[in-house]
């Protein structure tokens, strides 16, 4: 997915302020719910997810440039009641940022997490991991 730059996301350095990768993942992620699923796919992952954690590691400073960052996105551990995704940022096709956030689904009534139905599950499996698509 491409993710546009903004301006004011620069520090007193003149690079990407490190807090924007945040923003730019969560782009990805609400692309991920929002965009790709089908009409007949009725999850609670577009209206009930909530971050348990974040991880991120910068492996180069980006300086703010009217060309987008490409990010992929992909998800792993898929359990009852969590998964993670996990992010890749590429600053004219070098990676310049790598992350992850552990998501759990959540029944707002309740106020508590709660199980992925079958079909949430499916969804997920379509972007996973191969190697770690279920735990």
């Amino acid at each position: 997915m491409q993710v546009p730059m903004r301006w004011s996301d620069m520090d007193a350095y003149q690079h990407i302020n490190n807090v924007a990768f945040l923003d730019y993942f969560e782009m990805a992620r609400v692309n991920l719910f929002f965009e790709h699923p089908t009409h007949d796919e009725k999850t609670g992952l577009r209206r009930g997810l909530v971050v348990a954690s974040h991880e991120i590691s910068y492996k180069r400073s980006v300086v703010y440039d009217a060309e987008p960052l490409e990010i992929q996105i992909w998800v792993s551990g898929i359990r009852a009641a969590a998964f993670t995704c996990h992010y890749e940022a590429f600053d004219h096709g070098r990676l310049a940022v790598t992350g992850s956030t552990l998501l759990v689904p959540v029944d707002f009534a309740l106020n508590r997490p709660r199980r992925m139905t079958p079909v949430e599950k499916a969804f997920l499996e379509r972007y996973a991991d191969d190697a770690s698509a279920s735990g």
